[in-house]
């Protein structure tokens, strides 16, 4: 935003004087939206990009659940605060908004120029916190510092008319580079201000006689800043049409992002390519423009953190890192190879001046002897062969002669050795050196030889579909519990626990839902989800393999009621979560309740342990339920996981799969292996296997 959008965005915020701030949010690093409740108006989000533009919008933009530290910062100071007035620091590109809080005044500064910050102040404007933490030369923005404005730039609305001649006649710049540099107003004011004004913006400023026409257009545009509150937008002319023609918001707001040029709070002298569309406000420009883009910030963050953890991949990691030592190794080989022949020539050249290396120690030695070192070092200042004395380690550095006999290499001599021992010094420095080099290259050599193991790795692990997760610092709430996707997409979850069997009917069993259990004691209580559940992701992670599926959670299936087979698969997931998997049987038994029948009441007399519950009136069975699971891999959210559940609604979702029976095998021993194919996390695979040992049977693509 150029100094005159701030100066009218400063008069549409001010005009919002006396509304509430009621929450503030950061949907993305680098944005804060301040919910605006003006009396008797629906609410406005004051959107702020750090460094880009301040805007308002009433666009549905979703939010984190748990809001950033200086979210949280922001509500504790600003929370129900009353908006006072918001105003331009001078000219400059600084917007402050003033609020009444309930501790006393307090000031949110948005500064728009370089990186941008925003600051919140004290009524002593001592820093409370910054968005970021910078420091220049002659200010710091930090906690607890006091609140220093760069150095404040030429207001031209201060300016008369015999001040802007003199600006211009005291410039050695022509007369563009005037306006749009000294004068702060930026060249595309400038040229429309010299084109307004019938004036040559390439003319030496100095050689403007009369300004008058100037400053008459600068008035005009300084009054419509303030009298106005219309905007422009600037399209090419195709586009322009297209918008025209179009009906639908959405439509125009794609156009306008993809094809606008820029928006302004005045009309300017366009060149025939471009034509300006009106808006209401500049706000309303400008959310026309980015506002599709800044609506989707908390997405954008959520994929950053998705392509956090699955990219770079563990072998793209370790090829970058090898990569880095390569060329590390190879600057070192290089350098020892210079530096050990370079000491091997010294030598070889103290050994060539023999007579004159001689000369100087003796000289030296003797003047010690006599003088002592202060003299010495002081009678060597008047010597061209001699640079300087050192006592502690009894060295001199010294010259040896060049081709023409003058000084030239420097060399250091230790004054205790002879000329033979000092340039055998060089000569070892050298040949060690050399065999460094020798070390070196064998290491590169290692280096190069792992890098081609890595690519092959890479090459054979992106052929095979296998994919690259770093541990994750959060996890989906359902990975908690032990869960499952039925052929529905409905989401099943079971306790791993009694604690977690008691979350899952207290806390994620609503009304709606359904009740399962296997008839085993112990066995885990599940909630059959009727409209939380899984969806086809419109918008896949690009870093995963195109054969993941990909789905994203959903809190909306479009379902009125639980078919057949999902009930049946619920079922069997009950009783392949229980004991009966390491049972040694086939088979068992599991039902299904209504939510209302599940309780913790008991008979009196009776009571009931942690993750128990009393089932009471008519359920469903499900006699014979196989023990039998099939193990895939899918992406939900952009993370790829690992999903178990029975063979029909697996094989169906997933490109990729292994069936599980109950066996022999340690299941610790299992993940390790489909880790080590898939390339999945170990304790993700572990957290999804089935109580007890297993073995592995047919499969798709997982151990192949």
């Amino acid at each position: 935003m150029s100094a005159f959008d701030i100066a009218r965005m400063a008069l549409e915020i001010d005009a919002f004087s006396g509304a509430r701030c009621k929450k503030m949010y950061q949907p993305h690093y680098e944005q804060i939206v301040l919910r605006i409740n003006p009396k008797n108006n629906p609410n406005q989000d004051l959107v702020i990009v750090r460094g880009q533009r301040v805007y308002f919008s009433q666009r549905d933009r979703p939010m984190p659940l748990q809001p950033p530290q200086f979210a949280m910062l922001l509500r504790k100071h600003l929370g129900n605060a009353r908006l006072i007035s918001a105003r331009q620091l001078g000219f400059d590109r600084i917007l402050v908004l003033e609020f009444d809080t309930k501790v006393g005044k307090r000031e949110l500064i948005i500064e728009m120029f370089r990186n941008g910050n925003v600051i919140l102040v004290d009524e002593s404007n001592i820093i409370i916190q910054p968005l970021t933490h910078v420091k220049y030369e002659y200010r710091t923005i930090k906690k607890g510092e006091e609140y220093i404005a760069p150095p404040e730039p030429m207001d031209p609305r201060n300016l008369t008319s015999n001040d802007l001649l003199e600006v211009l006649q005291t410039s050695d710049r022509d007369l563009l580079h005037t306006l749009a540099g000294k004068m702060n107003l930026g060249s595309i004011y400038a040229k429309s201000i010299c084109s307004a004004a019938n004036m040559d913006p390439s003319v030496p400023a100095a050689e403007v006689s009369d300004a008058s026409s100037l400053f008459s257009v600068l008035q005009s545009l300084f009054e419509e800043i303030e009298s106005s509150t219309k905007a422009i937008a600037v399209l090419n002319l195709d586009a322009a049409s297209q918008y025209n023609s179009v009906k639908i918001g959405a439509e125009k707001d794609v156009i306008l992002s993809e094809h606008c040029k820029e928006v302004r709070p005045i009309q300017l002298l366009e060149t025939p390519e471009y034509e300006t569309i009106e808006f209401t406000s500049l706000s309303a420009a400008v959310d026309g423009w980015k506002g599709l883009h800044d609506s989707s910030a908390l997405a954008r963050r959520e994929a950053e953190k998705i392509a956090a953890i699955t990219a770079p991949g563990q072998s793209d990691a370790e090829k970058e890192k090898l990569e880095r030592r390569e060329k590390q190794q190879e600057s070192a080989v290089e350098k020892l190879a210079v530096k050990g022949a370079k000491q091997q020539h010294i030598g070889k050249s103290v050994q060539e001046n023999w007579s004159h290396v001689e000369q100087l120690l003796e000289q030296v030695r003797q003047s010690i002897e006599l003088s002592g070192w202060d003299s010495t070092r002081a009678a060597i200042k008047e010597i061209d062969w001699i640079e300087s004395a050192d006592p502690r380690n009894r060295t001199i550095r010294a010259k040896l002669p060049d081709e023409d006999g003058n000084p030239g290499q420097s060399v250091e001599l230790f004054l205790d050795e002879t000329v033979h021992q000092n340039a055998q010094r060089y000569f070892n420095k050298g040949r060690k050196d050399k065999h460094r080099a020798e070390g070196a290259k064998k290491a590169l050599l290692e280096t190069q030889e792992k890098q081609k193991k890595v690519e092959k790795k890479r090459v054979k692990d992106q052929a095979a579909g296998r994919v690259s997760v770093t541990k994750r610092s959060k996890k989906f709430w359902f990975e908690r519990n032990r869960w499952t996707m039925l052929s529905s997409g409905q989401l099943l979850i079971g306790g791993r626990d009694a604690k977690g069997n008691d979350q899952v009917v207290k806390k994620h069993l609503s009304t709606i839902d359904l009740y399962f259990h296997a008839d085993l004691h112990g066995a885990p209580s599940c909630a059959l989800k009727l409209r939380d559940g899984f969806e086809q992701d419109p918008n896949p992670n690009p870093l995963l393999p195109d054969d993941l599926p990909a789905y994203r959670i959903s809190q909306n299936l479009d379902l009125e009621d639980f078919d057949e087979a999902s009930l049946e698969c619920a079922a069997q997931m009950a009783v392949c979560w229980s004991r009966a998997w390491g049972s040694g049987g086939g088979g068992a038994t599991a039902f299904h309740a209504k939510p209302g029948q599940v309780s913790k009441t008991t008979e009196t007399g009776e009571s009931l342990g942690r993750g128990s519950f009393v089932v009471r009136g008519t359920r469903k069975w499900y006699r014979d339920v196989p023990l039998e699971l099939t193990l895939g891999t899918v992406a939900i959210n952009g993370i790829p996981l690992p999903i178990i559940g029975p063979h029909r609604v697996i094989s169906t979702i997933c490109n990729h799969w292994v069936k599980i029976t109950p066996g022999h095998q340690k299941k610790e021993i299992v993940a390790n292996k489909i880790a080590k194919s898939t390339g999945l996390l170990q304790d993700d695979i572990l957290a999804t296997l089935p109580p007890g040992n297993l073995s592995l049977g047919e499969n798709k693509g997982i151990l192949e």
